[in-house]
């Protein structure tokens, strides 16, 4: 199968990632917290390490990390505790993914919440920082959330100068990091950056089943969930330090071991080598869609550091779950439809029927590009 849908999760992942998550497990596959014994320290250090890493590889070694099963779980953490019961202005990008839109729905029927969505210049596809700032002007942001980059047709956010603009106003700031966290180069080290969220499985070429969200050492949030943490345990209460207080239960350390060695890999290769592998690969696909007339490109940005590598695209007289039918006989996997961010799909124009989504990844080859681009004749001639 030639793979195209890297947005969803990365794949392949490194060979160092299956291997040693399969190593790991097999010589340590206890729980943390829950022991003192050898295998329990072992288990502890590399969850630690693995923190480590992370700070690292985002410039910010005085920050916490806290993981959580999901990017979804983490952005309920922080949208259910940083939304109060008075009026609250939330600024929000017009590409938001549903972990963000339906915590925000929900918010929205219990609190008084307004809605505002960021200025976005649809000539130039870039944000509109004279206007955001006027926009803050007239309504004083109390939280804003922001996707680094859409899952949807890959532009980047200037999350910088954004956040910076925001937070002059008092804002709570949050950044979805899911598709550029190991992609783009990022400077966490910043005051004006309260929360960033990753996915494991997706730009850090780990596993599933792991996210969590980088936030300062002093963060007060309401726990999501109440329970074990293997940590002060006569005390019913949860712990109150970070990340302990949002840490409860087992956590997945196969997926933390993955995680260490995607890190470990990511290092050795360098982050900018990844980004500039992904870059050429974005230029390969683009330049094999712009062969065919009955394909149409969405908000397609023209330099390569205004987007990933996530292309969205319509076919002339056919649906995306059609074309994407299509693709699979032909061994191509794309992914089809809305892609859980149906509100980036109303402001592009393409909802409800959504487009096919092509998304590039560090492993794909030269190879791949050959074969879609005969899988796109046969649609040409055929379909």
């Amino acid at each position: 199968m030639t793979y195209f849908d890297n947005a969803a999760t990365t794949f392949p992942k490194p060979e160092e990632v299956y291997r040693f998550m399969d190593s790991f497990y097999r010589e340590c596959g206890v729980n943390v917290g829950r022991g003192q014994h050898k295998l329990a320290s072992k288990a502890a250090a590399l969850v630690a390490d693995t923190r480590k890493k992370i700070l690292e590889l985002n410039h910010c070694p005085n920050r916490v990390v806290v993981f959580t099963p999901s990017a979804t779980e983490a952005l309920n953490v922080i949208l259910n505790s940083d939304i109060n019961k008075g009026k609250t202005n939330i600024y929000l990008s017009p590409f938001e993914h549903n972990a963000v839109m339906r915590v925000i729905n929900h918010l929205q029927k219990k609190y008084d919440i307004s809605i505002h969505t960021l200025a976005f210049d649809k000539t130039a596809l870039s944000y509109d920082l004279e206007q955001i700032e006027q926009q803050f002007n007239d309504a004083k942001p109390d939280v804003m959330v922001v996707s680094h980059a859409s899952n949807v047709c890959g532009i980047l956010a200037p999350v910088t100068k954004l956040c910076a603009l925001a937070k002059a106003h008092g804002s709570i700031t949050i950044i979805d990091m899911c598709q550029t966290m190991g992609l783009v180069d990022t400077n966490l080290n910043n005051e004006n950056i309260d929360y960033a969220v990753f996915a494991a499985h997706k730009t850090l070429y780990g596993s599933m089943g792991l996210g969590g969200f980088i936030c300062d050492k002093l963060a007060k949030l309401e726990p999501l969930l109440y329970g074990g943490t293997g940590f002060d345990s006569g005390n019913l209460d949860l712990p109150d330090t970070i990340p302990k207080r949002y840490e409860v239960g087992t956590p997945n350390l196969p997926a933390i071991a993955g995680l260490n060695a995607a890190l470990k890999w990511m290092n050795d290769i360098g982050i900018d080598t990844i980004h500039k592998k992904e870059q050429a690969n974005r230029r390969r696909l683009l330049e094999v869609l712009a062969k065919f007339d009955n394909i149409k490109t969405i908000f397609l940005t023209q330099g390569d550091n205004q987007a990933i590598g996530v292309v969205s695209c319509v076919f002339d007289g056919y649906s995306s779950d059609n074309i994407g039918q299509v693709l699979s006989d032909h061994d191509i996997a794309v992914r089809t439809g809305l892609h859980c961010a149906p509100n980036a799909h109303r402001y592009m124009g393409t909802f409800p029927a959504g487009t096919v989504r092509f998304s590039v990844g560090y492993f794909n080859t030269y190879s791949d590009f050959e074969q879609l681009d005969k899988a796109l004749s046969y649609i040409h001639e055929n379909v």
